[in-house]
């Protein structure tokens, strides 16, 4: 029988972080690197836990190369060949640690994947607590987070289905480190200030694709319109991505992202220096002197609006 669950359910925009009593004398002080240790493959990680997102415009090696240098993690997207992996990996040995392979569900993809592990070393979303748990006891290491929350992902209009990504992250936060496992917030970040939440919030990890989109290491070419220049970004169930890389929207499914131009906004280091310092001033403000500790400093408020709308 259908039911209807009325307990409060937040997003970022729902929230701001309350600032409390500091001793830091300086943003440079808060350390934004986290090591893990995984609770299955036993495998470690040290880096700072930002993931550019595993779409094909924002998901690239080109990406992977500046993210690396800030010690910052990048799924790779699914469509690169075999042989394109064995040209980054011997170009770019230093960013295998920080990059990710990604795969469909499919037996070829599987075994594209396996041989992609073999040549370089190895390197589903979820919104509730029972799944998180289910797959971490079933072998999985870290539980992505989020449905339909993503810029260019119009799951909910089209399915109806979905969970508001604050409340999804905390609750699978605690599932999830209750069995030991790790989650990555994936979607809804529209600023540095939304990263900072989704730390605050219990996030191991937090990828981005909008955030990250627009940039010199997107694919896609710059396009020129009413001199503006502008480039692609699309969801990766959108009828652009499924006529790219499958030929069109196959009968039996909807298309569940949307295409659209973004600003130009030229290389990402930009971009990137100011998630970091965001992240950093949010530490600061709430006595955190490393990101380990924003979640356990973190008290959300409730709010009706983020910022002055004046100059907006």
């Amino acid at each position: 029988m259908p039911r209807v669950d009325a307990d409060l359910k937040l997003d970022f925009k729902d929230v701001l972080l309350r600032p409390k009593r500091s001793s830091l004398k300086s943003r440079a002080e808060v350390d934004l690197e986290r090591t893990f240790t995984f609770r299955n493959s036993k495998q470690t990680y040290s880096g700072i836990p930002i993931i550019v997102a595993n779409m094909d415009t924002v998901g690239t090696f080109e990406m992977a190369v500046v993210m690396t240098q800030h010690s910052m993690f990048t799924a790779i997207h699914k469509h690169y060949s075999l042989d394109d992996w064995k040209l980054f990996a011997a170009n770019h040995p230093e960013c295998l640690q920080h990059v990710a392979v990604s795969s469909g569900s499919g037996e070829n993809d599987l075994e594209k994947m396996s041989s992609i592990l073999e040549a370089v070393p190895q390197a589903g979303n979820v919104v509730t607590g029972e799944m998180v748990e289910e797959l971490i006891l079933s072998g999985a290491d870290i539980i992505k987070v989020g449905v339909g929350p993503g810029s260019v992902c119009t799951t909910r209009t089209k399915t109806g289905v979905g969970y508001p990504q604050l409340s999804a992250v905390i609750e699978c936060a605690d599932s999830a480190h209750g069995l030991k496992g790790h989650i990555i917030s994936d979607g809804g970040c529209t600023c540095p200030g939304d990263v900072a939440k989704a730390f605050g919030a219990g996030a191991d990890f937090v990828m981005l694709g909008g955030m990250f989109s627009g940039h010199t290491e997107c694919a896609g070419d710059v396009i020129e319109r009413n001199g503006q220049k502008l480039k692609l970004f699309y969801g990766m169930s959108s009828d652009t991505a499924m006529k790219k890389h499958a030929g069109g929207v196959a009968e039996y499914r909807a298309s569940e992202g949307k295409t659209v131009e973004v600003p130009y906004k030229g290389g990402v280091e930009n971009t990137i220096l100011d998630i970091l310092g965001g992240l950093r001033s949010t530490c600061t403000y709430v006595g955190a002197a490393k990101l380990k500790e924003l979640s356990r400093r973190a008290t959300f408020i409730r709010v009706t609006q983020q910022q002055s709308t004046m100059f907006c």
